[in-house]
């Protein structure tokens, strides 16, 4: 970081970190309309045929233990996270049709 005229100006590795970051979303995606049912494992293997998963979520309620009906898949690269969006949105699991989409950063 620089001082220029009374402003901050930014290097750019601070540029470069924000690129990293931002990319890094577009691994992560939410999946939401989940069957109560549906747990980590069968998430894991039905997205896992699209390429490398580092992390796998079911969101649940705390009280109950009860799945609150979406979750959370990271995957190792973009490209796996964004052929799941495509093979995977709309399609049936557990009963109900689920959607998939990029989630918000991490």
């Amino acid at each position: 970081m620089q001082w220029l005229n009374g402003s901050v100006r930014f290097s750019h590795s601070v540029r470069f970190i924000r690129l990293l970051s931002d990319s890094n979303s577009r691994t992560k995606l939410f999946i939401g309309g989940l069957s109560y049912d549906t747990n980590e494992t069968v998430l894991k293997d039905a997205f896992g045929q699209h390429g490398e998963i580092i992390e796998v979520k079911v969101i649940c309620d705390r009280v109950t233990g009860q799945s609150r009906g979406y979750g959370f898949v990271k995957f190792a690269s973009e490209a796996a996270a964004g052929e799941a969006i495509k093979e995977m949105d709309g399609l049936l699991l557990d009963g109900r049709n689920i959607r998939v989409n990029y989630a918000h950063k991490d």
